[in-house]
């Protein structure tokens, strides 16, 4: 099978929740061939979905957030390490191709989350957008939900964090200084490498590296606390980046900055195995055996505590190179705590800047 440019998975695994695989025959194929057409379409379609909530109550003790919320489904930034593949096959898709290629949109998302941060129960609590998916993925540009979900939280002066990889989020920069004037926003901007090679075929439908550092620096530049993630690292193919990356950021003006450890849970181990044999086909099983050596010799490792970083001798050198970057750079550098005491619900629908 050709490499399918543009697209992080290179074929669409079975979902485990459906009892029947669906296949393209030889026969079909053969035919394609024939007549020189393409057997199947690579462009990315979008149906729009109705949900009666906006907020994911997070239960798990190792994430620092109470709550999330996810725009869109799927995610056209094609990331072929990304933990949220497995949540497309709740809505009947595959985990791979299907991810990529076929976006859900949430356009009532907005009101919903204004009903809920107006109901008498509700107290604030840290909020994160893209706790799943990028809420900037391109679909944004024309949808502008993740724009309107933010005028929301302005208006109600509820604050929130936000994590992407898109430098779209500098289109909504008067609502983000609006919103870091009164301590209710922190950003987060992933940054898995400082090479353009690797983020190609990482992440291939994201933002350019010089484009997000650049990002970084507007941000701060305007007042808005900015923490970098380096996420994941990935033994053999970004971890030997660790302090340049650092490095880089802190000169930018970011204030903190955080990194996970790869884990192939679910599907995505299928699938990043495959990536991988056909990226780095000289290397594959260096780069498979490092990530099962910080995983009790598995690709994935679901355990609170362990997960995000690993356990072993590589996920140790990784976890010292980290500190000892962050102490270097980031020695006097923290984020703002975020403001819960201005939340009012009792605001006007008119949404306005301060």
């Amino acid at each position: 099978m050709s490499y399918i440019k543009g697209r992080g998975a290179q074929f669409n695994t079975h979902n485990r929740y459906l009892k029947h695989k669906y296949i393209i025959s030889n026969d079909y194929l053969n035919y394609c061939d024939k007549t020189n057409e393409n057997a199947d379409s690579n462009k990315t379609s979008y149906l729009e979905v109705f949900p009666k909530t906006i907020l994911n109550k997070v239960t798990s003790n190792d994430i620092g957030f109470a709550y999330s919320m996810n725009p869109y489904q799927g995610c056209e930034h094609g990331c072929i390490y990304c933990y949220a593949r497995n949540t497309h096959e709740y809505w009947g898709y595959s985990a791979g191709l299907d991810f990529e290629r076929k976006i859900l949109y949430k356009t009532n998302a907005p009101e919903l989350l204004e009903q809920k941060l107006r109901s008498k129960r509700w107290k604030p609590e840290n909020i994160m957008f893209s706790g799943n998916t990028d809420c900037y993925q391109p679909i944004e540009k024309k949808l502008e939900i993740t724009r309107k979900m933010l005028s929301v939280l302005l208006k109600l002066k509820h604050p929130c964090s936000m994590i992407t990889k898109n430098a779209l989020i500098l289109r909504d920069l008067d609502l983000l200084k609006a919103m870091s004037k009164l301590n209710l926003i922190h950003v987060s901007i992933s940054i898995t490498s400082l090479s353009e090679e690797t983020r190609r075929i990482l992440e291939p439908r994201t933002a350019t590296i010089n484009k997000r550092l650049e990002t970084v620096q507007i941000l701060s530049d305007n007042g808005i606390p900015v923490n970098v993630m380096m996420a994941p690292i990935i033994p053999a193919i970004n971890s030997h980046e660790i302090f340049n990356l650092v490095k880089k950021v802190s000169e930018l003006g970011a204030k903190s900055v955080a990194y996970t450890l790869v884990r192939l849970n679910g599907a995505v181990g299928e699938i990043f195995t495959n990536w991988v044999r056909k990226t780095y086909p000289d290397r594959a099983n260096k780069i498979l055996h490092q990530i099962k050596d910080c995983h009790g010799g598995s690709l994935n490792d679901s355990r609170f505590g362990t997960r995000m970083q690993g356990e072993g001798k590589i996920a140790e050198q990784i976890s010292l190179q980290f500190k000892l970057a962050q102490k270097k750079y980031f020695a006097n550098a923290s984020l703002p705590p975020l403001d819960y005491n201005i939340f009012d619900k009792h605001q006007s629908n008119q949404t306005r800047l301060f």
